[in-house]
Order: C-alpha cells, then sequence, then structure tokens
C-alpha cells in the first residue's frame, strides 16, 4: 500500500505537521530532525500527493509545454532539453501537440490548467493570444520558446531567424545560385516568417528575385514538403530553382525525397538546405546543410526564466536571441554549369 503523511509521521516520531513543514521547507525544524524525517520518507517511498497539493493551493512542481508536434525531432529535442533541465530543478514536465490549431491549443491550455501547473512553456504557433488571458488572470506564469507574439508581455527565448535566414541566403549566394525557391511554414509561424524575410532581403540586396509562386508555403511534415518540391522541381531544367531553401529539416528531407523520386541528384542537380540541425540532418543521404538552433541552452534559458518567474524573482520581461550557425554538409554545391 503507497504511504501516507500518517505513515511518515508514526515512523519518525513526529506530528503531522512537522513532516508538512519539512515537505515545505517551513518551520523551526533542526537539520538533525529534519534529516530524519526525510530518511524516513526515502524509506517508506512517500510521495506528496500532486492533486491534494493542488487543492490547497501549493505547488505541483509540474510545468506545460505546447509544442506544434512532439514527433518532430526539433521539438523533441526542445522538449528533453526542457525536460532535463525541470528535473533539475525538482518539476516534472507535461508535453502537448497542438499542430499549430488554435483550438488543440485552447483545449490543452483549459487542461492543463485543471491540472493544476505551475507555469506554461509556449513553443507552438497561435492566432488568438487572448487565449493566454485566463492564465495571466490567474497568474500563472508564461514564456515562450522559439515562438514569440507582439504586445504579449512574457520572457521569450528565440534565436534569431532573420538572420538563418540570411546565412542561408549568403551560402547560396556564394556557391552561385541565382535561381531558388523556399518551402517554408505556414504563415501564422513567426520563426518561419522571419526565415523567409532574412532570406528574401538577403537576395534583394544581391539584386536577385524570387519568381512568383516560388515561395511555397506547407505544414511542417515531410509530406507536404515532399509534395511542394515536386511541384518546383518538375519544371524544365532551365527553370527550375537550382538550389531550396527549407524553413525546417523536415521540409528539407521532403525535398531530398523529391529530387529522389524526379531522378534528379542532390547536390548536383539541386541544392537543399535546411534549418534547425535536428538529429536527422547528419543521417539523411547525402547529409544535409542546415542552420543549426542551439537546442539545448534554449531549453535551459526558458525553464530558468519560468523558474524566477514562480519564484517571483523576476520583473522585467526578458527576449533573449540566440545566434545560429551555418553547418556545411554534403547537399549543397555550386549550380551546374
Amino acid at each position: 500500500m503507497k504511504a501516507t503523511i500518517y505513515d511518515v509521521a508514526r515512523e519518525a516520531g513526529v506530528s503531522i505537521a512537522a513532516v508538512s513543514q519539512v515537505m515545505n521547507g517551513k518551520g523551526k525544524i533542526s537539520e538533525e530532525r529534519r534529516t530524519e524525517i526525510l530518511k524516513v520518507m526515502e524509506k517508506l517511498n512517500y510521495q506528496p500527493s500532486v492533486i491534494a497539493s493542488a487543492l490547497t493551493g501549493k505547488k505541483t512542481y509540474t510545468l506545460g509545454l505546447l509544442v506544434p508536434d512532439i514527433s518532430n525531432p526539433f521539438f523533441a529535442e526542445i522538449a528533453r532539453a526542457v525536460e532535463d533541465q525541470g528535473h533539475n530543478l525538482g518539476y516534472s514536465l507535461v508535453i502537448c501537440s497542438t499542430d499549430n490549431k488554435d483550438e488543440r491549443v485552447e483545449r490543452y491550455l483549459n487542461l492543463l490548467q485543471q491540472k493544476s501547473v505551475d507555469g506554461m512553456i509556449i513553443g507552438t504557433g497561435m492566432d488568438n493570444k487572448e487565449m493566454l488571458t485566463p492564465l495571466m488572470e490567474r497568474s500563472i506564469p508564461v514564456v515562450m520558446i522559439a515562438r514569440e507574439m507582439s504586445d504579449l508581455a512574457v520572457h521569450t527565448v528565440v534565436v534569431d531567424d532573420f538572420v538563418g535566414g540570411t546565412l542561408s541566403a549568403q551560402h547560396l549566394l556564394e556557391l552561385g545560385h541565382t535561381r531558388m525557391a523556399i518551402l517554408a511554414e505556414h504563415t501564422k509561424v513567426t520563426s518561419s516568417r522571419e526565415r523567409v524575410k532574412g532570406f528574401m532581403t538577403t537576395l534583394a540586396e544581391a539584386g536577385i528575385e524570387i519568381p512568383e509562386g516560388s515561395v511555397r508555403n506547407c505544414r511542417y511534415t515531410v509530406e507536404d514538403g515532399k509534395r511542394e518540391a515536386i511541384e518546383l522541381l518538375e519544371k524544365a531544367a532551365g527553370e527550375r530553382p537550382t538550389a531550396l531553401f527549407c524553413c525546417n529539416d523536415m521540409l528539407a528531407i521532403g525535398a531530398l525525397q523529391a529530387a529522389k523520386q524526379l531522378k534528379l541528384r542532390v547536390p548536383e542537380d539541386i541544392s537543399v538546405i535546411g534549418f534547425d540541425n535536428t538529429i536527422l540532418a547528419s543521417v539523411t543521404d547525402p547529409p544535409l546543410t542546415t542552420i543549426a538552433q542551439p537546442i539545448e541552452p534554449m531549453g535551459k534559458q526558458v525553464v530558468d526564466l519560468l523558474i524566477l518567474e514562480l519564484q517571483k524573482k523576476s520583473q522585467a520581461k526578458q527576449r533573449i536571441v540566440m545566434r545560429p550557425e551555418l553547418i556545411i554538409r554534403q547537399s549543397t554545391t555550386a549550380p551546374a554549369k
């Protein structure tokens, strides 16, 4: 049978109030007695009830994380980084996949509030920021990672997506490409918008324009990337792009599959560059040139900011912007003569 607080008190020879004070770090209890009680808790494998803590208004030591899709390696790696840092600080994590759909975001926000999580990390695209209002009214701290919303006073940790788009364009320009196309995510995804903006701005400064219809908005899946890439690459040799900039690695993998289906060689016939540098980027055929995000530092930083909010040690909201890095592998080269 699961041990209760009464069992701990009886075994340690103290009152229930003393056990509760040790659990909450309060009360005038000697270090010797505190240590004895903690040893009894460990011996009996006693775990305080999260539900009971929530009902009494205490912390549940759980955090919520909303991402578009946990099967996407980028968000899986983000979730692991968040989970590891939360674990280091004594917190558990509840992860929800939203598919970037507002109705799912709203449903999970309500669910996490019912579960009495102590704070929430938002890493998903959403159109309606008013969905976060009930959290603010209940003083549930919210932070954002890899996403941001204007006019929303919360801590934010992002990579410089505009710079990432710029690095991609510069790399392809240096290789000599002039006919390029883009596989982007849905326009509601702020990170994708900034990547496209950085890429297009750099091309414009070099006097190069992307033809109409060469920027394709996709879902974030391999299948969508493949379908849109096929349409772009089916054109005649003198008309099709010689390089594709993909706003995440999943879309880039779809582009690699499209090239293979059309019997085009990568990178000789078509160069492909991705974004994220997930674990998949190094095992594709060929290995993928991509823009690396500092995933682990981002996850650690966003948890630290949320804990500061929970401890009420944070006042001014911070927007932390980390710099991406170009990782050159074998999926890009100079265009064929």
